[in-house]
């Protein structure tokens, strides 16, 4: 399934204009249409000119209003369910500069209240020292895209101080792996552990770790953030996929929630960041 930019305007474009059609094509007026759909007229109109994105269980109840047979149906539930994909490329990020990534990260935390991390391969920028936050945002291979490094790195520890903030709640769901992976020099690995172990400390934070000698009935597969119980967002090698629809929130949250059940957390998480941070230190000398 191509996600390419151009490929969601025009399937947001297409959408919306079916859907107009077809209440027209019933007769029905915007009004009536939202009455039967339990929305509002203003939704029902900002749907049909494009100007807002309807979940599929909008578009569900808007086909099943309108009484449309189940082969039309089915393709616009298709088209609907591809408009609610959206993916952006690092290179597009680095063109704008890095550092505006982290300033859209850092408004989707400003408006969500429960924020669960699954890092199956490193941890997240909200829980890392400056030394490893410089050496995952600077490019590895020929083909990574130039970026301002520097600025990145700041942004990224500004947002951090959102961890403060007690109305909010964090979950990082770690493997073993992300834990150990050395992404950094030695030095930076046993701060990076220790820094986390301490900030697993704070009220509202809660860090999982799963050992890689636990029978677990899933496989780690994607980095993936879940924000509230309306977006999810997918890391790529490439650049990141958001995810808006709600079947497909339920299915990262229920893995959030299978992952998190064989994961050793509270004290004895902290334990074993301090334990592994202390291992980094004894490879140094």
């Amino acid at each position: 399934m191509p996600i390419e930019p151009e490929t969601q305007a025009r399937d947001r474009k297409d959408l919306a204009e079916a859907l107009r059609g077809l209440r027209r094509a019933s007769g029905l007026s915007g009004e009536r249409l939202a009455l039967r759909c339990n929305m509002s007229q203003t939704k029902i109109s900002r749907i049909e000119t494009g100007r807002a994105l309807p979940t599929v269980i909008d578009v569900e109840r808007i086909l099943k209003a309108l009484a449309v047979p189940d082969e039309v149906a089915d393709e616009l539930l298709g088209l609907a369910r591809r408009a609610n994909v959206d993916y952006a490329s690092w290179r597009t990020y680095a063109r704008v500069g890095l550092y505006h990534k982290q300033a859209e990260l850092q408004a989707l935390e400003s408006s969500s209240r429960v924020m669960r991390h699954f890092l199956p391969a490193v941890p997240t920028g909200l829980l890392h020292v400056r030394e490893y936050a410089v050496e995952t945002l600077s490019p590895t291979v020929a083909t990574d895209p130039a970026r301002d490094v520097a600025r990145a790195v700041q942004a990224r520890m500004d947002r951090q101080a959102i961890l403060d903030d007690r109305s909010r709640s964090f979950w990082f769901l770690m493997t073993e792996q992300a834990v150990r992976w050395q992404r950094a020099s030695t030095e930076a690995m046993a701060a990076q552990c220790t820094h986390m172990a301490e900030v697993n400390r704070k009220p509202n934070v809660e860090i999982g770790i799963l050992h890689q000698g636990v029978q677990i009935p899933g496989t780690p597969m994607n980095i993936f953030v879940v924000y509230d119980d309306r977006l999810v967002t997918i890391e790529l090698f490439s650049g990141e996929v958001a995810l808006r629809d709600p079947r497909d929130i339920t299915q990262h949250l229920n893995l959030f929630d299978l992952f998190w059940s064989h994961a050793v957390t509270g004290d004895d998480a902290s334990a074993y960041l301090e334990e592994v941070a202390e291992g980094f230190m004894r490879h140094r000398n």
